[in-house]
């Protein structure tokens, strides 16, 4: 117990701060509701019960709390599940709805700190199903003291006692709770390694538990540790969620594993319980391919595109078709400009000079279509547009939104930057308009 109050005592909760309990009826957390009760008895205390509506005696447990909040001047706030997805209990389901709710009760009374009972025999069991199963670093460590969610922190004062120290003290004390009887049950994974693995490790050494938080403890250590490199060299690496392949092959083995991590974090975010170390396995393969355009599936229907030094999800969000009319200046959705000048200053592909006399105005600039082709200056014929994309080697990520200017007719008359067509008159003939595309130059006012 000293090493929860040491704990405890780290946080330096004020008397003004309402402190809010996720409160199941079990022995863990009547346990953990007592001793706030006791620790705090100046403080706000807020008890928050789900009622998950999956077991009968459910009913029960949460009026019994109820009463018993009232008793001890405790806050209470209750959340009955009405249903689950297609009628069928699972666990991920029913801990999205309760953290949505726990988030309401955080956000009513304004509180910076929800605690929540978990134990030393959880992170136990956390760790070795993690171990079996396969993680990270990250996922190895199991269950942390502190944690932040949204604009809060998550509290687990008791990973320092185990499950039995528990119930000894509430039973010692007359602290009511309920006994969940699929405990019991070795159907469920975690009651297997509950029920037979922790015993034969707490025969072995009666004090395990400490052993196994010291192992979280320095896993978390190395953790952050080593996010703060990645952090540093991710800033280079990734922009505008684009990975620069030969940036992240200058980097060791470890950091560039995790520099993908964030990079697939990044992207899943909420879904990223859907990627294991094998996605991130895949990614280090498509990095490390010799080809020059590759692509691998992803979860969730994504797909991870490889297009020459650059790899992206591809997202077809990103390209919205466009057709912009152009009079005498246009900003473009690359950050680009096209505008028309007086003074031809080059003949470079970022300067067009046409006659108006040989095209049908207005003018448009608009992205790829299927099919495009260009009658390419000084080629007697067309070119298709994609094969100048291959051959100026543009990123796949940019070819959708690639700028191309045409007149009124859909000709193409101009890919900026890359190729002029056969009206170009920069060098001979007749022209009266001058076109110049270049990147545009912002400045922030002071």
């Amino acid at each position: 117990m000293n090493e929860v109050y040491g704990f405890l005592n780290t946080l330096k909760i004020k008397k003004n701060m309402p402190i809010v309990v996720a409160v199941s009826y079990g022995s863990d957390s009547m346990f953990l509701l007592h001793l706030l009760k006791n620790k705090y008895p100046d403080n706000k205390i807020i008890c928050a019960h789900v009622h998950h509506n999956h077991r009968k005696e459910s009913d029960n447990e949460a009026k019994l709390l109820g009463k018993y909040c009232k008793i001890n001047k405790i806050y209470f706030e209750f959340m009955k599940i009405d249903k689950y997805k297609n009628n069928n209990f699972t666990e991920e389901e029913a801990r999205e709805k309760r953290y949505t709710f726990f988030d309401s009760v955080m956000n009513k009374y304004n509180s910076k700190y929800l605690f929540t009972a978990h134990h030393a025999d959880d992170l136990m069991e956390t760790i070795l199903m993690r171990l079996v199963r396969g993680s990270n670093i990250k996922g190895y460590a199991g269950i942390v003291l502190k944690s932040k969610r949204k604009d809060y922190y998550i509290i687990r004062p008791l990973l320092y006692i185990t499950k039995d120290k528990i119930e000894k003290y509430c039973n010692k004390n007359n602290i009511p709770y309920a006994v969940d009887k699929s405990n019991n049950s070795n159907l469920y994974t975690r009651n297997r390694y509950r029920n037979n693995v922790l015993k034969f490790l707490k025969k072995e050494n009666k004090n395990v538990h400490r052993k196994f938080l010291s192992f979280s403890n320095q896993l978390q250590e190395y953790e952050t540790y080593i996010d703060k490199i990645v952090l540093k060299y991710y800033k280079k690496i990734v922009e505008d969620g684009i990975i620069d392949v030969a940036e992240i092959k200058k980097q060791e083995g470890l950091i560039r594993k995790k520099i993908i991590e964030k990079y697939l974090l990044d992207e899943y975010k909420d879904e990223i319980k859907s990627i294991d170390n094998r996605h991130v396995l895949l990614v280090m393969d498509l990095i490390n391919s010799n080809k020059t355009n590759d692509k691998i599936s992803m979860p969730n229907k994504k797909v991870l595109i490889k297009s020459y030094n650059k790899i992206y999800f591809d997202n077809d969000s990103k390209y919205n078709s466009y057709r912009y009319l152009f009079e005498d200046y246009l900003l473009l959705p690359n950050k680009y400009s096209i505008k028309k000048v007086d003074k031809l200053s080059g003949t470079s592909n970022f300067v067009c000079v046409l006659n108006s006399s040989d095209i049908s105005l207005p003018l448009y600039v608009r992205n790829k279509m299927n099919g495009d082709k260009m009658d390419v200056l000084g080629l007697n014929g067309s070119k298709k547009i994609k094969d100048i994309f291959i051959n100026e080697k543009v990123d796949v990520c940019k070819r959708k939104n690639y700028p191309i200017l045409v007149d009124s007719e859909d000709r193409i008359l101009w890919l900026p930057g890359l190729k002029k067509s056969k009206y170009d008159k920069s060098k001979t003939g007749k022209y009266d308009i001058i076109l110049e595309y270049f990147k545009e130059e912002r400045t922030n006012a002071k």
